[in-house]
């Protein structure tokens, strides 16, 4: 029976999302990007071979499966442009099998440009963004006055809409950040090209998404980012600037979510953060590091290091509440390997006093974890396929994060390649 599926991630994003998605495509017949930008960074391994996505859906590697861009997703031409180009040589077929919706916002040089001089301009308050243009092309999408993909084939609409849009953005650039204006003659030209270049690939992705529901096949959504950095629902204001949750998955593809038959959450065995914002059970010793090293966290997109932590029960639980996270996978188990014991942070100490909730974000930075201790395993479970293959106290980990978070772990990674996953129950059985 077909089913349409939805894979996000419950933690702050990294959880290794872009291998799940790729393990589970040869079960559905198309792929759709709802949400984010190309600061998403999803790297599948596929016999040993690295490649690293940031627009393109992760199902592009399978050769008989569509992939869709939906309209909730902010695009950069020339960071596609660019994606497609590297893919070339080991991927056939992706212009034919690349979908971009017509009404995806753009993002403009002027959207990269103020990104990077607000952060700047923040100094040690800044949120910490990857300086891509993603948060100012989704403000211009809310005020209206921002291009959307299908604006770039017809001149005369690029025109009016980059004008209008500089009128505001010369402005500011000129008068707050003292900075250069930008040429609309120049960015109207590009802009056409840029449209040229990728009209072969731009369509209605609702109807076509539609479409393939009619005749029985199954899609999978694939979130970017985490729960936690949800512009609604996350670590405000130290978040993305889209909606990271399950509900997005409608409103950034066009399909009523009544379409939508489960939502497999990813979390690591372990928590990890890029950039600024609260983060109780970060570690700073040895053993944060040790998880640093092994699980090699450092940004597929901006190669940043990635802050090291216990696994937040807490949070987890909070974020399949917000989602409706029917089953969950865990990634890097082996990251844990010889460890001799491990922590999961089972509550908070908020003024003193103990809660099991996940408390308001004004309060997460100065709230200390309540942590329940593990014994570590001291053997190795990298690439164990199988669930009673691993060593007892990996098995006593995984029910205790069950029982923490409510939510059945059907789904456990065990190494970066596509093989090294075991599968208790697929969301596709």
């Amino acid at each position: 029976m077909a089913k349409n599926i939805v894979v996000l991630g419950i933690q702050w994003g990294d959880e290794g999302k872009g291998k799940i998605v790729d393990l589970l495509t040869r079960h559905v017949d198309a792929v759709v990007r709802f949400q984010g930008g190309h600061n998403a960074g999803h790297t599948l391994v596929v016999d040993g071979q690295k490649t690293i996505l940031h627009l393109i859906p992760s199902g592009i590697l399978h050769s008989d499966v569509k992939c869709f861009i939906g309209s909730g997703v902010v695009l950069s031409p020339t960071a596609l442009i660019q994606e497609i180009e590297a893919l070339k040589g080991s991927v056939t077929d992706i212009e034919q099998r690349l979908r971009i919706s017509h009404t995806c916002p753009v993002i403009m040089p002027y959207h990269i440009l103020l990104d990077k001089l607000r952060e700047n301009a923040k100094g040690k308050k800044a949120i910490g963004t990857t300086g891509r243009g993603i948060g100012p092309a989704y403000e211009d999408k809310v005020a209206r006055r921002g291009l959307r993909f299908g604006d770039l084939l017809d001149e005369n609409i690029c025109r009016s809409r980059i004008d209008e849009a500089l009128d505001y953005h010369n402005f500011v650039l000129k008068h707050f950040y003292h900075s250069e204006p930008i040429d609309a003659d120049s960015l109207v030209r590009e802009s056409l090209t840029f449209g040229e270049q990728l009209a072969p690939m731009v369509g209605d992705v609702t109807v076509e998404l539609t479409d393939c529901i009619n005749q029985e096949g199954s899609i999978l959504f694939e979130g970017a980012q985490g729960t936690m950095l949800d512009i609604d629902h996350g670590t405000y204001p130290y978040v993305t600037s889209s909606n990271t949750t399950a509900g997005a998955a409608s409103t950034g593809s066009g399909i009523g979510p009544m379409l939508i038959d489960g939502i497999l959450g990813i979390a690591k065995a372990y928590t990890t953060r890029v950039g600024s914002g609260p983060f109780p059970t970060e570690l700073f010793d040895e053993t944060g590091a040790t998880l640093a090293s092994r699980g090699q966290e450092f940004g597929s997109t901006t190669g940043r290091p990635r802050r090291c932590g216990w696994f937040d029960a807490v949070m987890v639980q909070r974020a399949c509440l917000i989602s409706g996270v029917s089953s969950l996978c865990i990634t890097k188990l082996d990251v844990l390997d010889g460890l001799n014991e491990i922590k999961i942070c089972t509550g908070y100490e908020v003024d003193d006093t103990p809660v099991d909730i996940f408390p308001d974000v004004s309060r997460l930075s100065s709230c200390r974890p309540i942590y329940e201790v593990l014994p570590g395993w001291q053997t190795a479970t990298f690439g164990i396929k199988t669930y009673a293959a691993l060593p007892q106290a990996a098995r006593d980990y995984i029910d205790r994060l069950e029982r923490l978070t409510g939510c059945s772990i059907d789904l456990i990674s065990t190494g970066p390649d596509r093989v090294d996953t075991i599968v208790r129950k697929s969301p596709y059985s």
